[in-house]
């Protein structure tokens, strides 16, 4: 019988360095994309499946202006590689006002 306990252990601690990292770049120098991928980062990314968090990491190489005007609807993302993701990170319910 094996101890899975420190396999455990390190995946966290893992999942905890990736996700410090994430957050790093997730900065945007904008409040308002940094509150949505805040909220990304919060509500949907503990969940989220492989090929969900690696579109969310490819989303964060697209340019600050670019990412802006799709999440405020300024304009449609037609980009088949960003839609789906773009889609669902924008459809995140705003955060409360508590």
């Amino acid at each position: 019988m094996t101890d899975l306990q420190p396999e455990a252990s390190a995946q966290a601690a893992d999942e905890a360095a990736l996700l410090r990292k994430v957050r790093w770049k997730c900065r945007r120098g904008m409040r308002e994309l940094d509150r949505i991928m805040e909220r990304y980062l919060s509500d949907r990314w503990p969940q989220a499946s492989a090929t969900e968090r690696d579109q969310f990491l490819s989303l964060l190489d697209v340019e600050d202006d670019k990412l802006f005007q799709w999440f405020m609807g300024y304009e449609p993302c037609t980009d088949e590689r960003y839609s789906d993701i773009v889609h669902l990170v924008g459809g995140l319910p705003p955060e409360s006002a508590n």
